[in-house]
């Protein structure tokens, strides 16, 4: 490591929590070299992982050699990869994943016949309704919603899996009386209808791994052109997310075979109820005025 390498790191300062340390991934992740971004997926996606193991069995997860977790970790403002590591410890130490934990565990007594498909599905909703409460910053809900409330136009764009979720943000919508357009992509243009969207109008993406190409596309170029992007996604280094002036991190079932989509439309509902909210308001203080 070289002499300038290192006093660039110990200008960094280090993150306090894992919360910090997220942002500051996300914030830095595109100035880093291709396998310190591993490093970075692989720590956001594992982070019970690098609180628990040891650094050279994280490596060897990772991919990477133990002394590139070091450089990761100074990278980031610590003195070493143990002072990072605290931080992941002191995250699951506050239990943001302890019920997911006991939801497993209790499934371990259960047989692998189809009976036990529904317990399995319900076991894992309730979880990611929990991962869900325990990840989401509160304040990003009020942001987005007034960003919504103050567009013209609201653009839907979603793809495969995520489109039921796009599909009921535009029934509360139209419940609303909110001006709004589902880029459905009907006839390959879907493009070409999100061309419309100008900076006065705002976009509500959403896209989960493995990330819709046109979905990242379109939320790039709009974003590029100015219109505001509302992302539903799944992590802080998510491509959409990073053409997000606002985006929530849906936590990702991991090793789950189907994605559920309970969280994302628990998601979806707070955000219309919390629109429907702020527009009563917005009519009744114009009722109010003289």
């Amino acid at each position: 490591m070289s002499d300038k390498a290192t006093l660039t790191e110990k200008l960094v300062e280090a993150p306090a929590d894992y919360e910090e340390l997220k942002s500051a991934i996300a914030g830095r992740y595109a100035s880093l070299s291709r396998q310190l971004q591993s490093i970075a997926r692989f720590a956001l996606e594992n982070p019970n992982d690098i609180a628990l193991e040891t650094v050279a069995t994280i490596a060897k997860r990772a991919g990477v050699q133990p002394s590139s977790m070091v450089r990761f970790a100074q990278t980031m403002g610590y003195d070493g990869f143990t002072t990072m590591q605290q931080v992941f410890r002191s995250r699951l130490m506050a239990g943001a994943v302890s019920y997911r934990d006991r939801i497993r565990s209790m499934a371990k007594d259960r047989g692998e016949g189809p009976e036990s498909l529904l317990d399995d599905f319900v076991d894992e909703g309730m979880a990611s309704l929990q991962a869900l409460r325990d990840s989401i910053d509160r304040p990003t809900i009020a942001a987005a919603a007034d960003r919504l409330v103050a567009a013209e136009e609201v653009f839907l764009l979603a793809q495969r899996r995520a489109f039921p979720v796009a599909f009921y943000l535009a029934y509360a919508l139209g419940r609303l009386e909110k001006r709004y357009r589902l880029l459905d992509g009907t006839g390959g243009l879907m493009h070409q209808q999100a061309a419309q969207a100008r900076p006065s109008d705002t976009i509500l993406a959403i896209s989960f791994t493995p990330y819709s190409q046109d979905v990242i596309d379109i939320a790039r170029e709009r974003s590029e052109a100015g219109v505001p992007i509302v992302g539903i996604t799944d992590s802080p280094l998510s491509p959409l997310a990073m053409a997000a002036s606002v985006s929530f991190e849906v936590p990702d079932q991991g090793d789950q075979p189907f994605r559920s989509l309970v969280a994302p439309l628990c998601l979806a509902q707070t955000l219309m109820v919390t629109v429907g909210q702020k527009m009563a308001e917005r009519e009744n203080n114009r009722g109010d005025s003289p």
